[in-house]
């Protein structure tokens, strides 16, 4: 029977986990008797609760799937056994109970644990994670190395209904259907999308058809038949109308899987028996576990889309403060593109929205709610998403497609194929571009300029600030062609929103300050450190706006006037927005020094925001510093020319 036990509040202090605390790693957790898993199951969630409340981060997956990470360390013989989890937003008990324990209070800090599975970081992280709908094909490859390497070793896929929805996790079922590999698909259903059907008789029906029992008679039924087709066909669709009746798993059945449950997902008694029987089946087999998001966790459970992550708790101090005034919240640069595409769809029937399951991440629930009919969530499709817009492109819509950075590179051949090479009057509002801080490498923006810029057609801006990113969102909108405008994550300077629609000059920059030797062409929003240094060098500064086109007559005019030009980009200096320039004035055989600065040729750890940028070189010291010993090094180069 499973546990019910609800906490209503996160533990305060570290609680008391006596059980919890002797493993170290799952060879201990598989020493336990099976009366004493939901024991540990409930101290694991209590530390869990506590852990995430001191750092902050992903919070409802994690309580979600617990059980079935107890079960899945108990039942397989992991680290031999590859266990993959999909996204990796859940993978915290699994890092609890990996040898991670003590380490969960620097999770997602610099230096510290990742915010997803990592194989650097240990050997029970198979596989690294991060965007969705990896999980099985990774597992497959894992199944067919097995079987090559005749191991034995068993493949785990641990995936969501969300993550489900993607084309690759379908194209994968469908591989290790064809193969006949010998693998287990766990699907997590924590939001009841593809069935409602728990309940004791549907939990006897899946112990049934993953037992021994069960499957020794259908394999020996087959064998009796191989030489009759006609009565073996008979037998398959017998088969597969009774499981019809008790479970929807036809979809996957047809696909070459061994279709079991649903199973409620909390339950670990049933977990554990289920997982046992399954173990010991050879070929695909699908298990199919329903689970609440949040659960053990009233207010999670309560409300899982509040409780997807979650900030630091902080202390109740001892004495109540002296009250401060609030200061006026500043919009995030997410908010600053909600309220424009709302703005701008009162004035234009044509624009539609589109985005790939981020309707909260990118602001899009007020758009969503005004606008029902124009307001498209494709799931996780990112390259459908894209298509799609093609498509209402050619026959007069105006797409807007909000879609983080990160993941746009999954739709990169459609950016191509479908809109740019067509000049298709789709808008791509890129959000998350540049480093994210605590979710890592996986998560960064640190491409885009380099994969867009290059694309025929595609118009690249780089706002600087709040009132740029939504005079930008105008132009790329009204501009008849592909354009895209690329955001960070999180607040700007506060500059002043105006809320008229107004549109920039497409191609033209802008000088901020004027200055001697040194000028800084700016991309995006390092401004403010861009203009700190420039204070200390008396360098001039330009905020060009425009990666493509390039404003080539300001950069020609900077060219001239000063003896070092330097290109700021929060973006990978490879292919970046420098590349842009120092291209161009090869192209017009202009022969002067131009120092680039952006994004190392590395991937950046996660750690908080300004860190990351002070580790690249990219806060207002480090661009000082850079251009400093750049000078140096051109006068030391002047005097060996005279010598």
């Amino acid at each position: 029977m499973q546990d019910t036990y609800i906490f209503k509040e996160i533990p305060s202090q570290r609680p008391n986990t006596p059980l919890l605390d002797r493993i170290d790693e799952p060879a201990q957790l598989r020493e336990l008797a099976p009366e004493q898993l939901t024991l540990l199951a409930r101290e694991l969630r209590a530390f869990l609760l506590w852990s995430v409340g001191q750092t902050g981060g992903h919070f409802g997956a994690g309580l979600g799937v617990l059980e079935l990470s107890v079960a899945l360390h108990y039942v397989f013989d992991t680290p031999s056994d590859r266990l993959v989890w999909d996204v990796g937003h859940q993978a915290y008990p699994h890092k609890i109970l990996t040898g991670r324990k003590e380490a969960m209070g620097s999770i997602r800090r610099k230096g510290g644990l990742a915010g997803f599975p990592k194989r650097a970081e240990s050997e029970y992280d198979t596989f690294g994670v991060g965007h969705s709908s990896t999980s099985i094909s990774a597992a497959l490859g894992m199944a067919i190395a097995a079987r090559l390497q005749q191991s034995g070793r068993k493949s785990i896929a641990v995936i969501g209904d969300g993550a489900m929805t993607a084309g690759m996790a379908f194209e994968a079922l469908n591989h290790a259907g064809h193969l006949h590999a010998d693998m287990l698909v766990i699907l997590n259903d924590n939001d009841m999308s593809i069935s409602r059907n728990v309940g004791g008789l549907s939990n006897y029906f899946a112990k049934l058809l993953s037992s021994r029992t069960y499957n020794q008679v259908r394999d020996s039924s087959k064998k009796v038949l191989q030489g009759a087709p006609h009565l073996m066909a008979l037998a398959k669709k017998t088969e597969e109308h009774f499981k019809g009746m008790i479970a929807p798993g036809t979809l996957f059945e047809e696909l070459g899987f061994n279709y079991i449950g649903p199973i409620d997902g909390h339950d670990l008694p049933l977990l554990v028996e289920t997982l046992e029987n399954i173990r010991e089946l050879e070929g695909p087999q699908f298990l199919h576990v329903v689970t609440t998001k949040g659960k053990g966790f009233a207010p999670a459970e309560a409300d899982p889309i509040g409780y997807h992550a979650i900030n630091k708790i902080e202390p109740v101090p001892a004495s109540k403060p002296e009250p401060v005034k609030p200061k006026p919240k500043k919009p995030k640069y997410a908010n600053v593109f909600g309220q424009w595409l709302c703005d701008s769809a009162e004035q234009d029937e044509r624009i539609v929205g589109i985005t790939p399951a981020m309707c909260e991440g990118s602001d899009l629930l007020a758009f969503s709610q005004r606008f029902p009919e124009r307001y498209f969530d494709v799931a996780i499709a990112e390259q459908h998403a894209v298509t799609l817009a093609a498509g209402l492109a050619c026959d007069g819509a105006k797409p807007v497609v909000a879609i983080y950075s990160t993941f746009l590179q999954r739709a990169y051949d459609q950016l191509i194929h479908d809109v740019a090479i067509q000049n298709l009057d789709v808008l791509f509002a890129i959000d998350r571009a540049g480093l994210v801080g605590e979710d890592g490498p996986t998560h960064a923006g640190a491409f885009d300029i380099s994969y867009l810029r290059c694309i025929p057609n595609m118009v690249v801006m780089t706002p600087s600030d709040e009132n740029e990113t939504r005079q930008m969102l105008q132009t790329g909108m009204l501009y008849e062609g592909p354009a895209s405008v690329r955001y960070p994550r999180g607040t700007g300077p506060g500059a002043e929103i105006q809320q008229e629609l107004t549109t920039l000059e497409i191609g033209k920059g802008r000088r901020i300050r004027s200055g001697k030797g040194v000028a800084i062409l700016n991309f995006g929003t390092l401004l403010a450190p861009a203009l700190e240094a420039a204070e200390a060098i008396g360098a001039t500064v330009a905020d060009m706006r425009f990666v493509k086109p390039l404003d080539e007559e300001l950069v020609l005019e900077l060219a001239e006037q000063h003896e070092l030009l330097v290109t700021l980009e929060e973006n990978a200096i490879a292919g970046g927005a420098g590349s842009a320039v120092t291209e161009f004035l090869n192209s017009r055989l202009v022969a002067m020094p131009v120092l680039q600065l952006g994004l190392p040729d590395t991937f950046m750890d996660h750690g908080k925001h300004g860190e990351l940028l002070a580790e690249c070189g990219l806060d207002a010291k480090g661009i000082e510093s850079a251009i400093r010993t750049r000078l140096e090094t051109l006068r030391h180069q002047s005097l060996k020319v005279v010598k």
